[in-house]
Order: C-alpha cells, then structure tokens, then sequence
C-alpha cells in the first residue's frame, strides 16, 4: 500500500538529487578557466536534458526492468506498464522511485566531465554520454541494485552509489583523460581557478543535494533514512577539517577551494556506507578518505603526470573506492540489509569485506571495458578532442559561441 509520507519524502529527495547537476555545472565551471565556463557548464546541464530522455526512455527499464544478472530488459521502454497506480517496494509509486533513480543517471555522467574540461568536443561528449549510459551506467544499476551480479549474487553493499557512481564515473574521467591526453601547455601553463564563489555555491548545491542522494536510499522516510543523513553529514564535516588541516601544513594556509574539495571527498566516502555503518565509523571514513584522495590528487598530476582536468577521478574514483573498501571492514549487523553480516571488524570476518573488493573489480572491469567502446563508436562519428587552436581560443567561443563575461576585458 502506497505510503503518503514515503511518497513526499522520496519526491523530495529526486528534486534534492537533480539540483546537484547544476551544483556540479557551478562547481566545475567555478574550478575550470575563464574561458571554459560555459563549456564546464554546459557539460552538466545537456546532461539534465539528454539524461532524462534517455532514462525514460530505456535506462529505468534496463536497470530495474529484468532480472538477468548484468542487465535488464526493454520491458517498460517509455516506462511502458507503469501507472500512477503502480508500486514499488510496497510504499511507493512506482514514478517515485523512476524519478529518484533518474535522478542518479544525470549526475553520474556530469562527474566525467571533469576529468575532459577544456579539450574535449562537445559533439564527441553528447555521443560518448548517450553511448557510456547504455553500455556502463544501467547495466552497473541492475547488477548493482536491480538484483543482479554484485548486490544479488556477491552481494557486495552499495547503499547510494559507491560503485554505481562514483567508481563509474571517476574512472570514466581517468581514461578519457589518457585517451585525449594532457591540455596544451599543461606542464608549463598555471591554471588559474577562475572563480572561487561558484565553487563555493556548486560545494553547497552538492552538499545539499547529497543528503537526498543518501538519505532517500533508504526508500522510506524512517529511522534509516535520518540514519544516512547524520553519517553524510558528519563524514562530509570530518574530510573538510581535516583537508585543512592538510592544507595548513602543506601551504601554509587552509583555502576555500581545499574545503570545497574535503567536503565532496567525505561525501563520496561516504555514499556506499551511509546506511550500512555507525555513526562513529562515519567519523573514521570523513577523516581517512581527506588525506586519501589528497594524495591521490597530487599522485595523479605530479607523479603518473595524467591531466585530470578538475579532478574528477581523485576525488570521485579514489574516493569511491576507499569508500566501498571501508564499508566492507565498519558495516554493522544490523544495517546490512542483504545478509545481516558485520564487517571485518564487527564480527563478520572476511565476507563481506570480500564481497566489497570484488564488487569493486567487477565495476572497474565493466567501466573500463564499456568505456574503452563508448570512445571507439565515437570516434566512428567525431574526434574526440578539439583542434589545438580551438582549445586555445577557449571552449566557450569554439564549441558553444558564448562568452560567460562579456563586459570583461583583464587577463585570464
């Protein structure tokens, strides 16, 4: 029987996960150069548009329509045999939950786009978008919650999108990134953050959008839903201190940019763990996932030397990964939905924390493989990177025609 306040809570929480797109359009366009920012925010906000058609049309019943064990099927294509009577769960509309996990397969794309900024073509990105959808992010949804490979058979524990979304889509970025290679002037030029309040203004629209993300994966407004609220909240604080901390011993000085970045760092962390862990665990998870995308970040551009443009894959593919890993060692008894297992230190000794790692490789084989492909049938279409003189020129005039300050006349 639908529960009505089920029902508003879930609604409400779809709408908190939509505003994180555009948050995530200011957070990279505020990140990127003056000249890329309409095309930093354009990269999140075709995705609002191309996502939905999209999901609506096949992704909801790819994801949730079948119950094969890498993907489902066309069952409910244009959410055929779905009605306002229809329900899911027991409590819900079955368009509530549609339009939650619709919500999801808008951001996930968006957080790829960090790692192209200002080299890749906006007709090879729409392409590569649509084709990654289908070929990576529905089959990870079903494998993942749709009662497929990772959480029915391994039953690996991903409360809200550990490895659905950010393992996906971080290292999505990570090979783009090599396939496109580093921008022009990348180890001489000083990117300069252009804009430090939209930074600040994405930080806060994720930030809040993310207590929906986590909170409504609970499906129902309960005891487990102000659960994951409280442990969002906490592991998103704990990173942010503790980056400046980092910070203030690295530079100097804590920044602004640098607590933007802790708080999405302990938000990722968090995310597969949310309903899954203790609260004091949650602190655990804020603090360690700080220091460890930090120097994943630096790894990355200092030492392996690959142009992650905005840091999409430090932040959301490590991130995720360290967040999946430590939910397998603090899962508690009692939050384990699926088998009741602790994890490796509450008791349940190595399953759980098996089944966690080998969820993970599973998610990188298939986004490694469906990426890899995604760019191949693109390129059949388009180059996948800009010309040299249009990335010199600034994304905004080359591919969108636009310029974000008009009136403004200084350096870059």
């Amino acid at each position: 029987m639908i529960n009505v306040g089920d029902t508003a809570f879930i609604l409400l929480c779809a709408a908190l996960v939509f505003i994180m797109t555009p948050g995530l359009g200011f957070f990279y366009g505020g990140l990127g150069r003056r000249k890329n920012v309409v095309s930093n925010m354009m990269n999140s906000v075709f995705i609002m548009g191309l996502g939905i058609v999209l999901y609506a049309l096949i992704g909801y019943s790819l994801s949730f329509g079948g119950e094969g064990k890498i993907i489902g099927s066309l069952k409910n294509f244009a959410l055929s045999g779905i009605t306002k009577d229809s329900v899911f769960g027991g409590n819900l509309p079955t368009f509530a939950f549609v339009a939650f996990q619709m919500m999801f397969a808008l951001i996930t794309p968006a957080i790829i786009t960090g790692s192209v900024a200002g080299r890749m073509k906006f007709k090879a990105l729409f392409i590569f978008i649509g084709i990654w959808s289908i070929l990576v992010y529905y089959p990870l949804a079903h494998m993942v919650w749709g009662g497929g490979l990772i959480g029915g058979n391994i039953k690996a524990l991903d409360f809200a999108g550990g490895d659905v979304v950010h393992i996906s889509s971080g290292l999505t970025g990570l090979i783009l990134a090599i396939l496109l290679g580093k921008r022009h002037g990348y180890e001489h030029v000083s990117y300069r953050i252009h804009n430090v309040p939209f930074v600040v203004l994405g930080m806060a629209l994720l930030w809040f959008g993310w207590f929906g993300f986590n909170a409504g994966s609970a499906l129902a407004a309960n005891g487990l839903a102000a659960h994951a609220f409280m442990t969002t909240a906490i592991s998103a604080a704990a990173a942010m201190v503790v980056w400046m901390v980092i910070d203030s011993l690295k530079q100097g000085k804590p920044t602004l940019i640098g607590a933007c970045t802790g708080v999405v760092a302990g938000l990722v962390g968090i995310t597969p763990a949310a309903g899954f862990v203790s609260i004091g665990a949650s602190f655990i998870i804020g603090i360690t996932v700080a220091p460890v995308c930090y120097f994943g970040i630096i790894l990355i551009k200092k030492a392996i030397k690959i142009d992650d443009s905005l840091d999409a894959f430090g932040c959301h593919g490590i991130g995720g990964i360290w967040g999946g890993i430590l939910t397998g060692l603090f899962v508690t008894p009692e939050l384990n939905l699926t088998e009741g297992l602790g994890g490796l230190f509450y008791g349940g000794g190595l399953t759980q924390f098996i089944s966690q790692i080998e969820g993970i490789l599973i998610t990188i084989v298939i986004v490694v493989a469906g990426t890899l492909i995604a760019a191949a049938i693109t390129k059949l279409f388009t180059p996948l990177r800009v010309s040299k003189h249009e990335e010199l020129n600034g994304m905004d005039i080359s591919q969108h025609g636009e310029i974000a300050y008009p009136s403004f006349t200084g350096l870059d």
